[in-house]
């Protein structure tokens, strides 16, 4: 597919089918794992060392998964071992089958230490109703009281739920560091505000560049405030992220990201994804002259209605522009005597 330079360029127009493994430059193989929800895949790479594999990413713990990784490893990464997984982030969709790869095949874990740790935390955070504080954040970003109710009274997303156990001792990703896999030296460099330390892989002896989720080439990743961290502000992070990775990014390079296709066009979409979310701090800006709460602002953000499959999504992503604009001191906040953040610009509230 050829398109203007200033935009994206897709090589490879059509993606494997899942758990086929396409050689998509010499020494890496991309695989395509499924995922049961609306995005409905993640993209998992193998790297090819001479002596043995370096996985990164390994996809949700699932049955048909776990078949998958068999069948891999039965067939085309045959005949030497997994000797290492690289996890890009925390998410289960790229850390979910990590700890029974390693268990399986003896392979040592590398991971940024914040992505490590959030990551064990989660999978012994079990819970089998919402907690107090999840509660009260759901309640004080404005959550349809239908869906408020409901949610209330079901076990919530657990993290163990579709990731399998982490054990204890990992090697830990750094900022600028330099490591060798698939007869390449790649830089690591952080990506924030969808993932906390989020690591890419910057090849320094060819034009790839391994972005996980924090570079996707027609979705921008969830970016969202939670419980855990309730005046964080990810999109800032997001922001100053994509600023500081385009200062390495060139038009040569090939990405291969979590999820759609491998792209070129780097610069391009990081100063898209950085504008698509200046443009929706603008719209929410001048939509926020009348108090609203976090959950009144979807069709504004996001453009389309939104179901309640995505709601918790949305809601996170929402909760995070406004406390963006409040961090930046173009919005003020205050807390009804329902529990409910109320947000405006402007005038005081």
């Amino acid at each position: 597919m050829d398109v203007p330079q200033s935009g994206l360029r897709y090589p490879h127009p059509e993606p494997p089918e899942f758990g086929a493994a396409i050689e998509i430059q010499s020494g890496i193989i991309w695989v395509r794992l499924p995922l049961p929800m609306a995005l409905d895949h993640v993209n998992v790479y193998v790297m090819d060392d001479g002596d043995g594999w370096t996985v990164v990413d390994t996809g949700i713990d699932t049955r048909r998964n776990r078949a998958i990784w068999d069948d891999l490893l039965g067939g085309p990464l045959s005949g030497k071992p997994i000797r290492r997984i690289v996890v890009t982030h925390h998410h289960p969709d790229h850390v979910g089958l990590a700890g029974w790869l390693m268990a399986k095949t003896g392979a040592a874990l590398w991971m940024t230490r914040t992505a490590w740790l959030t990551a064990r935390m989660l999978t012994l955070d079990v819970q089998d109703r919402p907690s107090s504080e999840t509660l009260a954040f759901w309640k004080a970003a404005g959550m349809e009281p239908h869906l408020y109710a409901k949610r209330a009274g079901e076990r919530p997303f657990n993290f163990a739920d579709c990731v399998s156990p982490l054990p204890l001792g990992f090697k830990r990703l750094f900022a600028g560091q330099m490591i060798r896999a698939g007869g390449r030296d790649w830089r690591v460099w952080f990506g924030q505000g969808h993932a906390p330390d989020h690591a890419t892989l910057w090849s320094q002896d060819g034009d790839l560049v391994i972005a996980g989720d924090q570079v996707l080439s027609t979705i921008s990743p969830n970016i969202g405030v939670y419980a855990t961290e309730p005046e964080a502000d990810p999109v800032k992070d997001w922001i100053d992220a994509c600023q500081h990775l385009a200062q390495f990014a060139s038009e040569d390079h090939l990405v291969l990201p979590g999820h759609k296709l491998p792209f070129y066009g780097l610069p391009f979409r990081l100063k898209q994804l950085t504008e698509n979310h200046t443009g929706a701090l603008e719209r929410l800006a001048a939509y926020l002259e009348e108090p609203r709460t976090a959950a009144d602002c979807f069709q504004v953000l996001f453009k389309r209605q939104i179901g309640e499959g995505e709601y918790g999504l949305a809601l996170v992503e929402a909760m995070a522009h406004c406390i963006h604009l409040w961090h930046a001191g173009r919005a003020r906040r205050t807390l009804g005597s329902d529990g409910v953040w109320i947000w405006q610009t402007g005038a005081v509230i």
